[in-house]
């Protein structure tokens, strides 16, 4: 008996499978959450490709990768800084940046000028030359990304992200009014 996502072609003897309700269509556009989707789809697809390809090729994990490209772009940078600006927790990068150390990917940490326990960290001259090796790749894929764009229309989608992102501050650590009502509603069936 067929299940009722399959079809029988009939002219060919072959099993179609129907595709049902257009995911991507539906979400695109009948999304009540469509700048988070858009956002979180192109990422995903784009980091998937990239940190597999790292992870099979020189043997990092994402967030390992991720504390080289951040001291590659703000050398002398913290893990608090790091973790601030990815999303890793501190705990995550602590692992990552201790194994770094033992490949010889980063400098043995000092302390960050001024007394603070925050703690400088450097890319070694082997973690520049993996840098160099890699980042031609995200550069790349980056660009396939925006091919659709005019060069206009890649500077107004930068600008704009640009002024999503200086704004998270503001909602980024809290959830909204809406999410609290929901948990007391939550509550009060679990309660009955």
């Amino acid at each position: 008996m067929l299940d009722p996502q399959t079809v029988r072609d009939e002219k060919r003897g072959t099993l179609e499978i129907d595709p049902g309700p257009d995911m991507l269509e539906a979400k695109l556009w009948d999304n009540p959450c469509p700048f988070t989707f858009r956002i979180n789809y192109l990422a995903l697809l784009y980091n998937a490709t990239l940190y597999t390809w790292v992870h099979d090729t020189y043997g990092l994990k994402r967030p390992e990768y991720v504390v080289l490209y951040s001291l590659a772009l703000a050398d002398g940078g913290s893990a608090r800084d790091i973790s601030r600006t990815s999303g890793f927790p501190k705990n995550t990068l602590s692992r990552a940046i201790k194994r770094l150390e033992l490949m010889g990917l980063i400098d043995a940490r000092d302390k960050a000028p001024g007394g603070s326990r925050t703690q400088a960290l450097h890319l070694s001259e082997k973690g520049w030359a993996l840098i160099h090796e890699t980042r031609p790749a995200f550069e790349a894929q980056e660009q396939r990304m925006l091919t659709s764009l005019s060069d206009g229309e890649r500077q107004m989608l930068f600008e704009l992200l640009s002024k999503v992102v200086l704004d998270a501050e503001s909602w980024a650590d809290s959830l909204p009014p809406q999410a609290m009502t929901g948990n007391i509603n939550h509550k009060e069936e679990k309660a009955q």
